[in-house]
């Protein structure tokens, strides 16, 4: 049996000249190599196949059984190899039929996706993209797997195993219903733990944040009345109740006409917004155009 390791792939090249040509002159034209190093490679085959592959005839050289029945497979296998060492072809968008599969929050995906949206369905209109829910945990077992594609991640949370690029730096600002009553200037602490809050706990039940921790150093505590699984339910809730929440600004581009925001009387810290993925996509024409779109959109 030949050992692949110990075998040198060139030697493959030497036998197919070898029996196009069934010349040792001419195949070694056709390798820029010399007749002597031609002649050595083919003893090299003939131990390597421990068949004579190609013996003297009266018009050049003839082919053995064997090297006839590797002739056609040889060249089979060598154009692969070609084929696998092409340089990468360039995508094009405007052609592809392409599926993207992204792990994002709901919050995230109102702050990024949203921006992104009308400009990739112009550019690659025959892609597809699946948004899944970002579960911070499992998120480098999907990227590793295929499962996703593309992730979103607070910076703090993302895997040192991953490729990462910060999108944004965010900060959470106190948001409430213009004509709130107890929410017409900018609140003190007092006055700030007298109000009803929502939070978001994504694994859902969830009634305490970092915020209560911050505000128990403090002496302090708020009132939270509602928690939801879910950013983008908060904003609507907020302009029909005297409820409030402490939510990304991103977020709220786009409810100002409902909302009013204030920055809260306590100092809370920003985060980093970044999207992973793993080292397997990262030279990926698609991918790179794709984080590149987004890098661009925000």
């Amino acid at each position: 049996m030949i050992n692949l390791r110990k075998l040198d792939l060139n030697l493959l090249l030497t036998l197919n000249a070898l029996l196009t040509e069934r010349n040792v002159t001419r195949a070694a034209e056709r390798l820029h190599l010399s007749q002597p190093s031609v002649s050595v490679q083919l003893g090299k085959l003939r131990t390597a196949f421990d068949d004579p592959l190609l013996l003297p005839g009266p018009r050049g050289m003839l082919p053995t059984a064997r090297a006839l029945a590797l002739f056609a497979p040889l060249q089979a296998v060598l154009a692969q190899l070609e084929q696998v060492l092409q340089p990468e072809q360039a995508f094009e968008p405007a052609t592809a039929e392409v599926r993207w599969n992204l792990a994002a929050a709901d919050a995230t995906e109102y702050a990024i996706l949203l921006p992104l949206l009308p400009a990739l369905r112009a550019q690659a209109p025959l892609s597809r993209m699946a948004v899944f829910e970002a579960v911070p945990e499992r998120m480098a077992q999907a990227l590793e797997t295929g499962q996703v594609d593309l992730g979103f991640l607070a910076q703090e949370e993302a895997p040192s195993t991953l490729r990462h690029r910060t999108l944004f730096t965010e900060h959470y600002v106190l948001a409430g219903r213009h004509d709130h009553p107890l929410l017409q200037a900018q609140p003190g602490l007092e006055q700030f733990c007298a109000l009803e809050f929502i939070v978001v706990s994504p694994s859902g039940g969830g009634f305490r944040t970092a915020v209560d921790t911050a505000l128990q150093q403090l002496s302090q505590k708020r009132k939270v009345v509602l928690s939801v699984p879910h950013f983008l339910i908060v904003p609507p809730l907020l302009a029909a109740s005297d409820m409030v929440a402490l939510l990304p600004s991103r977020l709220l581009k786009n409810a100002l006409g409902s909302l009013r925001i204030w920055e809260p009387p306590i100092t809370l810290p920003d985060y980093e917004m970044a999207m992973v993925w793993h080292e397997r996509m990262h030279l990926d024409p698609a991918h790179r155009w794709l984080r590149e779109r987004i890098m661009a959109s925000l």
